[in-house]
């Protein structure tokens, strides 16, 4: 098993989510829901756990009803160790949050651009467009 000095701020979601409940195993949506993450980011990192033998993975026993089968996750007892070392690591939610660039939330992140309502064009674009001289300045 790999080992790593830190872990990000999204993988460290899904840690405390697995540790929260350690003997419970978890479906990813019920993870995505917790953490905030979208699928293309969360189902890598349990992959990536999972590969690194800090997570079991297996799929749901049975036909459910209405739905496919789905995958679960829970943490190893290896996995629940570094889990819970690299939770007590960390640097509290909070301060994570306060980087520059950083969301309160993992997977929440502002996109760049998006602070100017549309339609409205900041006066750099309308400058470069040349409707900056058009409206009389």
């Amino acid at each position: 098993m790999s080992r790593r000095a830190a872990f990000s701020a999204q993988t460290l979601a899904v840690l405390a989510a697995l540790a929260a409940r350690p003997a419970s195993w978890r479906h990813g949506y019920d993870l995505a829901g917790e953490t905030g993450l979208k699928s293309g980011t969360l189902y890598p990192i349990l992959v990536r756990l999972a590969d690194r033998e800090m997570v079991e993975a297996c799929w749901e026993e049975g036909e459910p009803a209405g739905r496919p089968r789905r995958h679960l996750y829970r943490l190893t007892t290896d996995g629940l160790a570094a889990a819970t070392a690299a939770l007590a690591a960390a640097p509290p939610l909070d301060a994570r949050a306060a980087k520059p660039g950083r969301a309160a939330k993992p997977g929440r992140a502002e996109k760049p651009g998006r602070a100017v309502a549309p339609g409205r064009a900041t006066a750099g674009r309308r400058a470069a467009t040349g409707r900056l001289a058009e409206e009389g300045s």
